[in-house]
């Protein structure tokens, strides 16, 4: 096999929840991820040495300001294998939305180089090697529904989001996730989100007891500061969401449908007023990359 192509897909988060500061600056969280059926193409191309990186958004970095190189350079490092790779990322995951589209890209570099070079990797050490590199790229390489401890490493599977139709708006803005991190310490009375509810939630299939026990804590920091954001959480559930929250560090707003229609009617409204919209469903398996 002398080329691949990886599926990397976006991810949301049903749950976040900061716990604290750990020795080393890092955060400690507690979140429940969700895989979503957006994603990003990584063409990957044997050759002979080092490694080159072409991407759809000519905005974005190609040397080793990019995740997706510094996931290529980390593999070979670590294997040793004399060779090289050309990239290409076919971008449709916002950028700086709150939806790992960089650490999904990285994830699917060590996924497909594992696979291109026959290297053997175990998914445990592709993890490892993601964990360096980026506290969500090890849950990008395995995906689904997962609680995520630690600074994001540790992962643990949870019972699958229940059937549903997803909504992403993100707005014209991004949003430092560092900045966000460095702000939510100064957060007054943080209401930490009912995580376990969530959880016991999702083990019922219950998919609007996991909409009404989602939380973020991060929108205390990012709302403050962007009110727009409250505007589109109150526009998804005027479209008939059954819940609203953003991602990660945002800028995106997900909403959870139960109605197809619904979904796609909320998506084409908000598509006009936002400019990015998208549709999608929850992935359970990362089997079909």
């Amino acid at each position: 096999m002398d080329a691949f192509t990886v599926k990397a897909f976006a991810k949301i988060n049903l749950s976040l929840d900061v716990l604290g500061t750990l020795p080393n600056g890092y955060h400690e969280v507690k979140m429940v991820m969700q895989t979503v059926s957006l994603y990003d193409s990584v063409e990957l191309e044997k050759k002979d040495e080092g490694i080159e990186l072409g991407c759809s958004l000519k905005f974005l970095p190609t040397g080793i300001d990019n995740l997706a190189y510094r996931a290529a350079e980390a593999f070979f490092n670590e294997t040793g294998i004399k060779g090289g790779v050309k990239i290409f990322l076919k971008k449709h995951i916002p950028v700086g939305a709150g939806l790992a589209g960089g650490s999904s890209n990285a994830a699917a570099v060590l996924i497909g180089l594992n696979r291109l070079y026959e290297a053997n990797l175990s998914t445990r050490r592709l993890c490892e090697i993601g964990t360096a590199l980026g506290a969500d790229v090890p849950y990008c390489i395995i995906g689904g529904t997962r609680l995520a401890e630690g600074i994001g490493e540790k992962l643990s599977p949870l019972p699958p989001l229940p059937p549903c139709y997803i909504v992403l708006v993100k707005p014209s803005f991004s949003i430092s996730t560092k900045w966000v991190y460095d702000n939510i310490d100064a957060c007054p009375d943080i209401v930490h989100p009912p995580t376990e509810e969530l959880i016991r939630a999702l083990s019922e299939g219950d998919l609007n007891s996991v909409c009404a026990n989602m939380g973020n804590v991060l929108e205390d920091v990012s709302i403050a500061h962007y009110p727009i954001l409250s505007s589109v959480k109150a526009d998804l559930i005027e479209l008939g969401a059954i819940g609203s929250q953003m991602s990660g560090s945002g800028p995106t707003v997900f909403g959870i449908f139960d109605d197809e229609e619904k979904a796609l009617k909320a998506k084409e409204i908000l598509w006009d007023k936002y400019k990015t919209a998208y549709i999608c469903r929850g992935v359970n398996s990362h089997k079909k990359r």
